[in-house]
């Protein structure tokens, strides 16, 4: 004869019913935020192919006849800010500083504007036709800001309006974007906790490393276990080699600074009548920008154009080496092809130019291998740029699965750190996501985010008002 459950076991039995292993509502969420790290990791996937195809083409157009580009860059990049502007209002830059604004923005439909499935779509086309071009641009910031819009996505369908929650599926899409960009997954997890957040939350951390490992499982079932710069061995002897850290830690430091800089001073628009036509023209203004981006090409024989992941490759394993002038070529490239305000990234043109600043310092230190001083000027330059000295370490050290220089790597990383920051006090993409907050919802007070700094005490309203003339 059965007896009846007492009051205390049906408490029990409720309790164990709401429990998260046995909540259906819980397990439906979970299974959405796994379909959407998979998705994450197809879309990183079917653009790194797409912009490979894109620099591909472009390299074989150039070397057929390298005066072509003196069409094919202003073309590209009038197209290019001409649909960033009429149908993809949002998806100019990097795509990382909207991802940090987007986590800090009070209003739900500020996130969707900035977050869409039709602005990351257009990031990634838009994108690829910049490296077809011969922008120096990357794919990896937009990849962020695509992996955040995949789950934010995900979020709206599952009617997540809960602020937590929604900062939680930004910040995890963030981190699984730049995991399945450079297959690194340790790299895409200490990106979101110094970059994207600045810091570690419970509620986050869970679904962040779920969607960055199942990201990266996708990409390692499609793509295998690859790494962008092969695997290298080189080290660096206790002693004199250690000249190189302190070298590239200064030059990487001072020019990884100076670039940060000139992106923020340039994001609040050009004074005087350069600002003017900046702002009147902005599509003849990006052509002229592609028309100075051919020269420079021209000028350094191919090596400014596109992403630099090539000569960079080059560069690590010794196979070819560049003149010095490369990295000033590079340099100036970027720098013209963010001000242009098209879409594109400035990850992997920063690994480029730093990789050239190596090269270039390896010449005068013989008893530094040549190969450990690329990657030391790789490393000082990304971490002076984004100001991310263990982001920086850590993709660098996965990018060329080479464990031997840890120390070494981190050393030049925090000294170029330092170096950046008495150049240029503000951190790029914090300045940046500043501004971009501050066009979408003006009214919003940024002072206390923890992932931006606030404005110096001399600028004034007037100043941030003023429309920028290379959007962030």
């Amino acid at each position: 004869m059965n007896r009846p459950l007492s009051a205390v076991a049906k408490s029990r039995l409720r309790r164990l019913r709401r429990a998260s292993l046995f909540s259906r509502r819980l397990w439906l969420h979970r299974i959405v935020w796994w379909v959407g790290a998979i998705l994450i990791g197809l879309a990183a996937i079917l653009f790194a192919d797409a912009a490979d195809q894109a620099d591909r083409l472009r390299r074989m157009i150039s070397a057929r006849n390298p005066a072509w580009m003196l069409l094919m860059a202003p073309a590209g990049l009038a197209l290019s800010a001409w649909l960033t502007r009429s149908a993809f209002r949002g998806a100019q830059g990097s795509g990382i500083p909207q991802t940090i604004a987007a986590l800090h923005m009070r209003h739900a439909s500020s996130v969707d504007r900035v977050l869409s499935l039709r602005i990351a779509f257009g990031k990634m086309l838009l994108t690829v036709l910049g490296i077809l071009s011969g922008a120096s641009i990357g794919r990896e910031g937009p990849t962020v800001q695509v992996g955040a819009s995949i789950m934010h996505a995900l979020g709206r369908a599952l009617r997540l309006s809960d602020v937590a929650m929604r900062r939680a599926l930004i910040l995890a899409g963030g981190a699984a974007g730049i995991s399945a960009a450079f297959n690194t997954p340790l790299g895409g997890i200490v990106f979101a906790i110094e970059e994207l957040s600045h810091s570690f939350e419970a509620r986050t951390s869970g679904t962040m490393l779920t969607a960055v490992i199942l990201s990266g499982v996708t990409s390692l079932a499609l793509v295998g276990n690859y790494t962008y710069f092969g695997h290298t061995t080189a080290t660096l002897p206790i002693g004199a080699g250690w000249i190189a850290v302190i070298a590239c830690g200064l030059v990487g430091g001072v020019s990884g600074g100076a670039f940060s800089a000139l992106l923020v001073r340039m994001s609040g628009g050009l004074p005087g009548r350069a600002g003017s036509f900046v702002r009147d023209r902005p599509i003849l203004f990006a052509g002229l920008c592609g028309l100075v981006l051919a020269l420079i090409g021209l000028a350094s024989h191919g090596t400014s154009y596109g992403t630099g992941y090539g000569e960079a490759r080059h560069l690590v394993d010794g196979s070819v080496h560049f003149p010095a002038s490369f990295f000033a070529w590079k340099f100036a490239a970027s720098l013209v092809s963010y001000c242009s305000g098209i879409p594109g990234g400035i990850f992997a043109p920063s690994l480029s130019v730093g990789a050239g600043i190596g090269g270039w310092i390896a010449v005068y230190l013989p008893h530094s291998p040549s190969g450990a001083v690329v990657l030391l000027g790789m490393v000082a330059y990304f971490a002076a740029v984004v100001q991310a000295p263990l982001t920086a370490t850590v993709i660098v050290m996965e990018m060329t699965d080479n464990q031997g220089l840890t120390v070494p790597l981190l050393a030049t990383s925090f000294l170029a750190y330092g170096v950046s920051r008495l150049v240029s006090r503000r951190a790029l993409y914090g300045a940046l996501a500043q501004r971009f907050l501050l066009a979408i919802e003006p009214a919003s007070s940024i002072k206390t985010s923890v992932a931006m700094e606030p404005e110096p005490a001399h600028s004034d309203r007037g100043e941030r008002d003023r429309p920028s003339s290379a959007p962030p």
